[in-house]
C-alpha cells in the first residue's frame, strides 16, 4: 500500500462548510433536530464554496462552444478551464484527456464502449456495479474477493498470466470500497497489469472525495469519478486518462459537438468527420454547471489542504470504529481486516436487528441519515455476509440473531463536511437502540421500513 495511505500530517482542520448543515428534521417521537447527514458515500452535500461559485456564474450562463456572444464565450472559457483544473487535480500526464460525463457509471460505460476488439477485462467481484457491469461486449474474467491487499495483487497476476499475451486487456479496480471503505493497493495492481501488457482503470468514486488521486504517480491509465460524491451534486462526472483508445473508438453519442464536419454525399448519405479531442465523446449541450461545480470542488479541496482533511477524517474513522467496537452486538464488515487503511465508509450489522429497521430508527428517532441494503455491490456484500440472492427479510424480523446470517447491512459514511457532533450522536444512537430498543413501531411499506404512523403509539 505504498501510495494510498493515511496522511502523516496530524494537524486537523475544521469541517468544510456544506449546504444543509443547519437543516432540521422532525422526529417521530416529537420535536426536531439538526439533520446528521452520514450517507456521503451515496451523495455528499454540496460544499458552500461550490454553491457560491455556481451562484456567481449563473447569471452569465450561456451556450458552450461556437457561440459568438459574450456569455457563450465566457461559458466556453469556463468549461475548458474547468477541464484544466480537473487535470491538475488528478495529476494528469501531458497527453491525457479529461472527458466530462454524467457520473462514474457513465464514465466506465464510455470506456467499455471504447475498448478495442476482443479486449479481455479483469474485474474483482468486490466492485461496485458501476465498474462490475459495463463490460458486456468484452471477454470478462471475474476475480474472487481477496482477503488481503497482497492477495489481490497475487490473484490479478495469476489471472493475467493466463491471458492472450498479444491481445488488448483492461483491469478495472476500485480505489476505496464503497462498502468497507478499505483502500486497495492501486499502484501495485497497476504495476502487475502493466507487467502483463494490460491497462488499468481506477474507479475513484469513493477515493477522490477522501484522498488525493495522482494518475501519474499511481501509474493508472484512466480514472473515473462522480461530482455528486465530490461535493458537487450537479450531475456530472469525469473520465481522465490515455487518449488513444478513446480517439480510435466511435463517439459514445453521435450528435452535435462530437462532429467536426458533416457533409451530404451524392448517394444521399452523409460523411462525418469526428473530433479527435475529448469533444468526440461529449456530444450534445454539455452540463456546464456540473462541470464547473466539479472544478470548484477540486479547487476547494486542494486549497483546504488534503493532508489536513485526510487527518481529520482518519480521526473520525477511528472514533466510529472504537465506538462500534464497544457494542458486542455490532459486527463491522471488512475484507482486509481491522488494520487496513480506509476512508470514511463503514458498513456493519447488528445482532437481533433487521438492518432496514435499524436504519429507519436512526432516521426517525435521531435525525441521522445512513444507508442500508447491498449498496450496489451485491456480490461483495453477500460474500461478507454469507447470504444468498434468494434470502429476503421483512422490517422488524430479526436477521442477525447469533448463529444467523444477515441479509443486508447498514452503512455510515462521512467526509470533509461532517461535524464531530454527528458522529457522536450516531454512536450514542447505536448504543441506545441496541441496549433499549426502538421507541416506535415500524412496518414495511413499498419494500422499505418506515415508522408506523397510523397507530401513533410508541413501543
Amino acid at each position: 500500500m505504498s501510495v494510498l495511505t493515511a496522511a502523516t500530517d496530524q494537524s486537523f482542520c475544521a469541517p468544510l462548510p456544506v449546504l444543509g448543515k443547519d437543516v432540521t428534521v422532525p422526529l417521530v417521537t416529537g420535536g426536531e433536530v439538526t439533520y446528521a447527514a452520514l450517507d456521503y458515500a451515496a451523495s455528499a452535500p454540496a460544499l458552500q464554496r461550490v454553491w457560491d461559485d455556481v451562484a456567481a456564474y449563473a447569471p452569465y450562463y450561456g451556450s458552450v462552444h461556437r457561440g459568438a456572444g459574450y456569455l457563450s464565450q465566457l461559458s466556453t472559457d469556463l468549461f475548458e478551464s474547468s477541464r484544466v483544473t480537473v487535470a491538475e487535480f488528478l495529476g494528469c500526464r501531458d497527453d491525457d484527456q479529461v472527458v466530462f460525463t454524467r457520473s462514474t457509471t457513465d464514465s466506465l460505460n464510455l470506456l467499455a464502449a471504447a475498448l478495442p476488439a476482443d479486449c479481455q477485462v479483469f474485474v474483482f467481484e468486490t466492485e461496485h456495479h458501476a465498474s462490475l457491469l459495463p463490460w458486456r461486449d468484452a471477454r470478462v474474467t471475474y476475480l474472487n474477493a481477496p482477503r488481503t491487499p497482497d492477495q489481490a495483487v497475487e490473484t490479478l497476476e495469476r489471472a493475467l498470466a493466463g491471458r492472450d499475451p498479444y491481445g488488448p486487456a483492461l483491469v478495472c479496480v476500485t480505489g476505496a470500497s464503497n462498502v468497507t471503505g478499505e483502500l486497495w493497493p492501486v499502484k501495485e495492481l497497476a504495476a502487475a497489469a502493466h507487467a502483463h501488457g494490460a491497462r488499468i482503470v481506477l474507479d475513484a468514486a469513493q477515493l477522490a472525495p477522501h484522498h488525493p488521486v495522482d494518475i501519474a504517480e499511481l501509474d493508472v491509465d484512466w480514472v473515473a469519478f462522480s461530482g455528486h460524491k465530490l461535493y458537487a451534486p450537479f450531475g456530472s462526472g469525469v473520465l481522465a486518462g490515455r487518449s488513444d483508445w478513446l480517439t480510435a473508438a466511435e463517439p459514445y453519442l453521435a450528435g452535435g459537438g462530437a462532429s467536426r464536419q458533416v457533409a451530404r454525399r451524392a448517394d444521399g448519405g452523409v460523411d462525418v468527420e469526428w473530433h479527435t479531442t475529448a469533444a468526440r465523446h461529449e456530444a450534445g449541450s454539455p452540463n456546464v454547471i456540473g462541470v464547473y461545480s466539479i472544478a470548484s470542488a477540486c479547487k476547494a479541496l486542494t486549497e483546504a489542504g488534503f493532508d489536513s482533511l485526510v487527518a481529520r477524517e482518519q480521526r473520525l474513522v477511528a472514533d466510529v470504529r472504537a465506538g462500534l467496537a464497544e457494542v458486542p452486538e455490532v459486527k463491522v464488515l471488512s475484507l482486509f481486516g481491522d488494520d487496513a487503511p480506509r476512508v470514511g465508509v463503514i458498513s456493519f450489522v447488528v445482532a437481533g436487528w433487521n438492518s432496514s429497521h435499524f436504519a429507519a430508527a436512526l432516521s426517525a428517532e435521531y435525525g441521522i441519515g445512513v444507508r442500508d441494503g447491498l449498496f450496489c455491490a451485491h456480490p461483495l456484500v453477500r460474500t461478507l455476509l454469507g447470504s444468498d440472492p434468494q434470502d429476503v427479510g421483512e422490517c422488524g424480523a430479526p436477521e442477525a440473531e447469533p448463529g444467523q446470517k444477515s441479509l443486508n447491512a447498514i452503512r455510515v459514511s462521512f467526509g470533509a463536511g461532517t461535524p464531530d457532533e454527528h458522529v457522536e450522536r450516531f454512536l450514542r444512537a447505536v448504543k441506545e437502540l441496541v441496549s433499549e430498543g426502538a421507541q416506535w413501531k415500524y412496518r414495511t411499506e413499498d419494500g422499505r421500513c418506515v415508522p408506523d404512523r397510523g397507530t401513533a403509539t410508541q413501543v
